[in-house]
């Protein structure tokens, strides 16, 4: 657990914890914790159990808000993608009057890159931490939208070059992912539209309408990940129309070659008959005259096929 005392974007590392519970002259505390840190933060600032309770909990948390007495209780899903797989990281946030505790399981990358951010912008603070943390964890959607776009463009360009049965497999992961995301995203837009809209006392007035800019990017990635789930269908009939495709160009190689190999084999039918009197085949040059008839046969036949495209 990391204690700041935050002020004007300057950080000032906090050792005692009880410290924290009187409003400091300027500023406001900002505690970076795990969830074994909860069983010491609950008492000490009134958290709510059914809050702690969510921290601690192994499932799935959905983004929301939670209005206690003394502070809000706020979920909210950072996003990770790693080329594989698109991972969501619950970050549960405490707001108070001169606090921001921040608790999460895992590492977040919008933690590590706030600090630069409040440090620019002066914050002094913790709604104003808020915005600026749920900014950038929205924001954040934008860049692995980008990636799962190149995903898409790079997948449907080696599907029209070089089918793979691998493809669809990849098609169906994708799309998978991109549809439990769509489902995650819908009560982010609820949450971040709360923010803006609802009367909250531990959030300035002037501050509360900047949430609506990010609640209009949180349309904007919901409709992108609209277009991504389309686009994951026009994909796979991309795959299956590719598959056919080649399925058709090998057979008619297949039936090429068979069409070749009917006059031949009407020919040697004929001189495998076992008639006493054959005339050919008391000629000197018979058999040779026969193998020279299928080879031009042979090239004559693969010289139509080449013009009329069938080959």
């Amino acid at each position: 657990m990391k204690i700041r005392l935050v002020n004007d974007g300057v950080f000032s590392p906090i050792d005692d914890i009880q410290t924290t519970l009187t409003a400091p002259p300027a500023g406001f505390f900002w505690i970076d914790a795990d969830v074994d840190d909860l069983a010491l933060l609950q008492p000490l600032f009134s958290l709510h159990d059914l809050a702690v309770e969510d921290c601690l909990s192994d499932e799935e948390q959905r983004p929301k808000i939670e209005i206690y007495e003394s502070h809000y209780f706020i979920v909210v899903n950072s996003i990770r993608f790693d080329d594989e797989e698109i991972f969501l990281r619950s970050l549960n946030v405490f707001l108070g009057r001169h606090y921001i505790i921040t608790v999460t399981k895992q590492r977040i990358h919008e933690l590590r890159s706030l600090k630069p951010i409040l440090w620019e912008q002066e914050v002094s603070t913790p709604d104003r931490f808020l915005y600026l943390l749920i900014d950038l964890v929205v924001d954040n959607y934008f860049t692995v939208s980008d990636r799962i776009e190149a995903k898409i463009e790079k997948l449907e360009e080696d599907i029209l070059m070089h089918t793979k049965k691998s493809h669809l497999n990849e098609i169906i992961g994708l799309r998978s992912e991109i549809l439990w995301l769509k489902k995650v995203l819908g009560p982010q837009k609820e949450l971040i539209n709360t923010l803006n809209k609802r009367d909250l006392r531990l959030i300035d007035d002037q501050l509360q309408k900047y949430f609506s800019d990010i609640y209009e990017n949180a349309v904007k990635i919901s409709e992108t990940f609209d277009t991504f789930r389309d686009l994951m269908g026009n994909l796979r009939e991309a795959y299956q129309s590719s598959i056919a495709n080649r399925a058709n160009e090998i057979m008619r190689v297949f039936t090429a070659i068979t069409t070749i190999f009917m006059p031949l084999t009407v020919i040697t039918g004929i001189y495998g008959m076992n008639f006493d009197y054959m005339p050919e085949l008391q000629w000197k040059y018979g058999y040779f005259g026969i193998i020279g008839i299928m080879i031009t046969l042979i090239i004559s036949m693969l010289i139509i096929f080449r013009k009329k495209d069938w080959i």
